[in-house]
């Protein structure tokens, strides 16, 4: 049995909570929102994952020092733009030796800093210790976790120990763990796949079909393939369930909020209409200023994502962008 703490009370964080409670650990779950913690303590429930219950015996708390006190475990389930505010306090706090375990998505705009590197960062300012991390990421929709059903993920880490700790810890009949080394090559499809999803989405509200999906899908790979090849990544992760796995589930997946914000878009509606009525963190939108600088800064072509920033950003028709796709210079498709 571990000692685990979780850092975010969202619907990741709270499904997590549950597996590994049922796994016969020790769950603790933080939120910096009083509100929040109270409503969990009090209805154990989450209104996004209407069908599970919440275990009496996982502890909700708004103190981050207890949640960090002397666990073997600890998860980082907050949004990507929150991770390093989240863990600078986190880790003024943590007593023992846990594995700190990163589940959020994303690339801090301007430092171009995957998480790994935020939490990296956060951990040398802080001066009170170095922890093994570990990235846990595939197509995981954490409403489908919560109810049991079968489901896949890689644990990534430079530390083969940590990676296999991991796994053993969350990994039981419904919910199978791999690990893998390549923590950047995992992040960056982690992180990419959203925007590309953001462009799968805004295909079916403009009333497209499965060709657009599948070819939207298949050269979205390929952007995030050339990308991570350029940042020296493992070409055989962007093949795996971290890659084309996790692309395809948010990509076409009425569980995917990147999915549906882009239908929203596509239907017309403006950014502020389709984030109020997405009513989560959309992590494609945070994470699309990043992609358009790592694009740029190694002189990768990515014509859907820049498609999907001239849409979000710049106000252009979906339908012209779409058009220009469809019309851009005749290529030939070739493997890496």
């Amino acid at each position: 049995m571990s000692q685990i703490g979780i850092l975010g009370a969202g619907t990741w964080g709270i499904a997590l909570s549950r597996l590994l409670y049922l796994n016969g650990n020790d769950v603790t779950v933080w939120s910096a929102i009083k509100e929040e913690i109270a409503a969990y303590k009090r209805e154990r429930r989450n209104r996004n994952l209407p069908d599970m219950v919440i275990p009496d015996e996982i502890v909700f708390t708004d103190d981050i020092v207890s949640v960090t006190a002397d666990k073997d475990i600890l998860i980082v389930a907050v949004p990507s733009i929150y991770v390093r505010s989240t863990m600078r306090e986190a880790f003024k706090h943590i007593t023992g030796n846990p594995i700190i375990v990163n589940v959020a998505k994303g690339i801090e705009k301007d430092s171009l800093y995957l998480i790994s590197d935020i939490i990296e960062e956060e951990m040398s300012l802080s001066g009170n210790g170095k922890w093994d991390l570990v990235i846990l990421s595939g197509p995981t929709h954490a409403e489908e976790v919560s109810m049991d059903m079968p489901t896949t993920i890689i644990s990534a880490s430079s530390s083969e120990k940590a990676a296999k700790k991991i796994q053993e810890v969350f990994s039981n009949d419904f919910f199978r763990v791999y690990t893998n080394s390549d923590v950047r090559g995992i992040e960056i499809c982690g992180a990419l796949k959203n925007v590309i999803a953001i462009a799968a989405g805004i295909s079916n509200g403009l009333g497209y079909g499965d060709n657009a999906k599948a070819a939207l899908i298949t050269r979205g790979m390929a952007e995030i393939t050339r990308l991570g090849l350029a940042m020296g990544c493992n070409k055989d992760t962007f093949f795996g369930l971290a890659g084309i796995g996790d692309l395809v589930v948010t990509a076409t997946s009425i569980h995917s909020r990147n999915n549906r914000a882009g239908m929203l878009l596509g239907q017309g509606y403006s950014i502020e209409e389709t984030l109020k009525k997405v009513g989560m963190v959309v992590e494609g939108l945070n994470t699309l200023p990043a992609a358009m600088q790592l694009a740029e800064k190694h002189g990768v072509e990515m014509p859907i994502v820049f498609g999907v920033n001239d849409i979000v950003n710049k106000g252009l028709s979906p339908r012209q962008v779409v058009n220009d796709l469809m019309n851009r210079d005749r290529k030939e498709e070739k493997p890496y």
